[in-house]
């Protein structure tokens, strides 16, 4: 839940801090205990696991492993008629300054042709806080500060706390009964949906949930998917709480209606699933390391307008340093997006950025490439 305490104190705690802040481990081992205030690590290659406690000064630390985490100290103590305290979480997308590895998010509403997801929770008696599922979207591609809409799922409520706003009715949305609540902190809207009983676990259409917020009004097909995330918001205690396991995948080619481009509405990522591209992997190999110089060729009839793509480097490979891109990911999966000066590709042409990486064994190149979410052919 970002309430207007909790969005401007994370706010200024990163734009003052950076990501001295955000201390950020390497790839998560099991047990990997966690105690900074904003610290966080990967998980499975592919999604991101915070601490983020950003209320309250007690100690909070966070153990996690390969697939969630479990709260193992939680000392603050919150207003139950106010915001929580934290929001430890795992994440999939772009939360503040980071990307989790190989996303394609942020991606536009109406390219999404499906976006699901799978969460397990464990649940502990004695103390104040919420199980819940946050989903964030955006007028624009953004992948840093506050977006403009919050979507909460609250799997579960202990203690005298509500959602932000009031009650305004309820929905069925995946073959269960849901209360919603409407409102504002102040920094974005909130649209909440409480579950009237404990939900442990559950395998969901997340586009069932953005559907139903566009249907209220509150979002268009233009706006932006930027990340989905689930973890508790805890009041008092919280201790034993355990995230035991979260995924997500978010699919393109849906339906494109792409709109007009402004000043606020500046040109983006076009719609995932709908690029034609062609990429070339060049790579120069020494003993333990390699340059890749990768091209990405605009194989169709219309322009694109910011690209990123995405691959999934081999086993033993390790990026050290890129040029003409921003890279999210050293291993495994890596997403590049491009800088300011090569962003806009027109039909025929193409773009080009390289790398620099370590390597053991044998060595291969990546086999798969996705642009925007297509995948692309190999040249």
């Amino acid at each position: 839940m970002r309430r207007v305490l909790r969005s401007l104190i994370a706010a200024a705690l990163f734009a003052v801090a950076g990501f001295t802040a955000f201390a950020v481990a390497g790839p998560a081992r099991a047990d990997t205990l966690i105690c900074e205030p904003f610290g966080a690590t990967t998980i499975g290659g592919r999604y991101v696991a915070m601490n983020n406690r950003w209320g309250g000064s007690a100690e909070q630390c966070i153990n996690v492993t390969n697939t969630g985490f479990t709260i193992t100290s939680q000392q603050s103590v919150g207003n139950t008629s106010g915001a929580p305290v934290s929001y430890p979480a795992v994440y999939y997308g772009c939360h503040y300054t980071r990307c989790s590895p190989g996303t394609n998010l942020p991606i536009r509403v109406s390219s999404i042709s499906s976006a699901t997801s799978s969460v397990s929770y464990s649940y502990v008696a004695g103390a104040t806080y919420n199980a819940s599922f946050d989903i964030w979207l955006d007028p624009s591609p953004r992948t840093d500060g506050v977006n403009a809409q919050e979507i909460m799922i609250w799997f579960n409520r202990q203690g005298s706390i509500q959602p932000i706003g009031s009650a305004v009715g309820t929905a069925t949305i995946g073959g269960r009964t849901w209360e919603v609540w409407r409102g504002s902190n102040g920094a974005n809207a909130v649209i909440s949906y409480v579950a009237p009983s404990p939900i442990s676990s559950w395998s969901f259409s997340v586009l069932d949930f953005v559907n139903d917020v566009k249907n209220r009004g509150a979002i268009t097909d233009s706006w932006y998917l930027t990340s989905i995330q689930a973890g508790f918001e805890p009041w008092i205690g919280g201790a034993g709480l355990a995230l035991n396991s979260f995924s997500a995948t978010v699919n393109g080619g849906g339906t494109t209606t792409t709109p007009p481009t402004s000043p606020s509405n500046p040109p983006s990522n076009p719609p995932a699933g709908t690029a034609s591209c062609r990429v070339s992997y060049a790579t120069n190999v020494w003993s333990s390391g390699f340059t890749a110089n990768v091209t990405v060729a605009n194989t169709g009839t219309a322009a694109i307008n910011g690209w990123n793509l995405g691959f999934t480097l081999p086993s033993g490979q390790s990026v050290t340093n890129s040029w003409g891109a921003t890279l999210t990911g050293t291993s495994g999966a890596v997403t590049a997006r491009n800088v300011a000066y090569n962003g806009s590709v027109a039909a025929g042409s193409s773009a080009t950025f390289g790398f620099q990486g370590t390597y053991s064994g044998s060595f291969t190149a990546p086999s798969t490439f996705t642009l925007n979410g297509a995948t692309c052919t190999r040249g």
